[in-house]
């Protein structure tokens, strides 16, 4: 065997072995993000109701106060812009768009564990910690009574609409301030829910942190270890 070849039989088992180390990190941090969630929510459903639900609750009324027939409209734009099919189209077509440009799989690879762990993420949370809506007119039909906790809506635009931005940090750093923008629709999408009543705040600023946590931490270990994305960020 030649000198040649050792050396990249050689970088070929640490490439494995880097990547299995990721994804061991990956599982331990989607477990841990996992048991601070349902860990809060048990809180406030359970040793902290209390405490917590008659401001929570209050807040929502000082929403439901602030409806108009002007507002209901943009309201539920910002909540479609949150459904998990909306969100997850748009990650496919972000994920595509930057791996064909950049020829790696690694837009796609991290987009797709992003949406798969906030998906688990709330699964869990929804069927563990069961807290009734707000106590006021819900103005999206249809929701599931006991699922309040968290809020998959602003979950879904966190890392749907926040992953680009990432993405274009990562691989067009340039660019950012022109797409900027777009980070501005989560906040929108949060406030739509609140503003319907789908949720207390509580709910929708338990799945900021998560998700954000999960997107950042996943973008860490799939995104800047990319070798160009490290030549795109010296290129800008």
């Amino acid at each position: 065997m030649s000198t040649l070849t050792r050396h990249d039989a050689g970088e070929s088992r640490l490439t494995r072995r880097s990547a299995a180390s990721s994804a061991v990190t990956l599982v331990v941090a989607w477990v841990v993000i996992l048991g601070l969630v349902v860990g809060f929510g048990w809180l406030i459903t359970h040793a902290l109701k209390g405490a917590v639900n008659p401001w929570d609750n209050d807040i929502s009324r000082w929403f439901a106060d602030q409806r108009t027939g002007v507002l209901n409209e943009p309201a539920d734009i910002g909540t479609l812009l949150g459904e998990t099919v909306v969100g997850v189209g748009v990650a496919v077509v972000a994920a595509l768009a930057f791996a064909i440009w950049k020829r790696s799989w690694r837009p796609i690879i991290f987009l797709a564990l992003v949406e798969a762990g906030i998906g688990g993420f709330y699964f869990v949370a929804t069927h563990v910690d069961t807290r009734q809506r707000p106590p006021v007119k819900i103005l999206d039909p249809g929701l599931v009574a006991d699922h309040s906790f968290p809020s998959g809506h602003t979950a879904t635009a966190i890392v749907a609409y926040g992953g680009i931005l990432v993405l274009t940090a990562v691989y067009a750093r340039a660019a950012v301030k022109w797409v900027a923008v777009v980070g501005l629709v989560p906040l929108f999408v949060l406030l739509s829910r609140l503003y319907q009543g789908a949720h207390h705040l509580t709910d929708v600023l338990t799945s900021v942190v998560y998700a954000s946590a999960w997107m950042l931490l996943v973008a860490r270990m799939v995104l800047f270890s990319d070798p160009k994305a490290h030549a795109s960020s010296s290129d800008s």
